[in-house]
């Protein structure tokens, strides 16, 4: 049975030892790192850069005491994430957001290159084939990857399962674009984007939201690039009236995630990936949104584990038996206490990512769940 660490958002005695960085720091001890990392070794600190308006990511704070911990044992962290916009823009994004060299004491870099094409194609398994690893995550020996737990507009929840199945893939392949990157997830196979006329009412949300400007209205019909179109799905989580769809299969892309999850994991040596959950500003939409809000629940703190499917499924222990926060779009669903919050909000069967996991042998979902003093 693994262990999962959990150190509470609550702080009992006003001292830094009990503070969120402090806590942090101690289960980081816990672990131990040692066991994981050594001298000279490089480590990739895996989180999500968030976007513009979307600023309760991981916060820099909590990276720079993952990267400090790495640097007491003489390793040699980085902190990365893959493109998700023009890789430029991206950097900005996470310069904007607080991630940078100053603030997270390691240099941050794009893990697929300034382009996002920059990878290795992997084998995945019976769903997705081959899919394109991002470089610097296939080359480097280990990782710590930090996942900021909230809702998602395909996975229904992401955590650390989406943080490496979709953000440890490339957006797109040099030779066959999207259709062997994180997008072949989106749409498991040649995903379309459905424009109805009839229900469009031409509030160009869709269009503002898009991150590669696939989307254009000229004489007011919609068009979109479609070889461009990395199948993300923002366009049509924004559209207020079911004009813009994107049709695609839940279970299956719950199953896809594991896969692109294996076929991350597979690139390291057994015992050189940790996992960091932070349920904290939980939100109901990704990080890659053009905007944050209100968290759905209360933060809950932060969990440490070695088991990616051991650490999943107690934070979707905990998030069960969360209250729904007032003044939250959760109060404004109508979703009550006892409720699955993530399953009212967005209706997908998001457990499956976990239990796929589990039984491609990424991990148990059995836990002994060990909590900070």
């Amino acid at each position: 049975m693994s262990k999962v660490f959990f150190a509470s958002a609550r702080v009992e005695k006003w001292r830094y030892e009990d503070s969120m960085p402090g806590k942090l720091e101690r289960l980081l001890r816990e672990v131990p790192l040692s066991a994981h990392f050594g001298a000279d070794e490089w480590v990739a600190v895996k989180t999500h850069f968030g976007s513009y308006g979307a600023h309760r990511i991981v916060r820099p704070v909590f990276l720079r005491k993952v990267v400090e911990s790495l640097i007491t044992l003489n390793a040699k962290p980085f902190v990365t994430d893959t493109v998700r916009i023009k890789g430029l823009d991206y950097l900005e994004v996470a310069n904007t957001n607080g991630i940078n060299h100053l603030s997270v004491g390691a240099p941050v870099v794009l893990a697929d290159g300034l382009y996002g094409n920059d990878n290795i194609m992997v084998n995945a398994g019976e769903i997705l084939g081959e899919i394109a690893v991002a470089s610097v995550i296939y080359d480097v020996p280990a990782m710590v990857v930090c996942s900021h737990v909230k809702g998602h507009i395909n996975a229904g929840y992401a955590g650390a399962i989406k943080n490496i199945a979709m953000g440890g893939i490339s957006s797109s392949h040099r030779h066959c674009g999207w259709k062997c990157g994180r997008g072949a997830m989106h749409t498991i196979g040649e995903g379309k984007l459905v424009w109805d006329s009839e229900k469009c009412t031409l509030c160009l949300q869709c269009e503002d939201v898009c991150p590669l400007d696939c989307i254009d209205f000229e004489d007011d019909t919609f068009s979109y690039a479609d070889e461009r179109c990395w199948r993300c799905g923002r366009c049509t989580r924004v559209c207020p009236d079911g004009g813009l769809t994107l049709p695609g299969d839940d279970k299956l892309f719950m199953k896809s995630l594991a896969e692109a999850s294996k076929a991350v994991l597979g690139t390291f040596k057994p015992g050189k990936v940790i996992y960091i959950n932070f349920i904290t500003e939980v939100q109901p939409e990704c990080d890659c949104m053009p905007a944050a809000e209100v968290p759905v629940i209360q933060d809950l703190g932060i969990l440490v584990s070695d088991d990616i499917v051991a650490i999943e499924q107690a934070s979707v222990d905990m998030l069960m038996k969360a209250k729904p926060l007032p003044a939250s779009v959760a109060e404004s669903a109508q979703i009550k206490e006892g409720d699955d919050i993530l399953l009212k909000l967005h209706d997908k069967p998001y457990t499956l990512q976990i239990e796929e996991a589990e039984r491609l042998g990424l991990g148990s979902r059995k836990y002994e769940l060990v909590e900070l003093k």
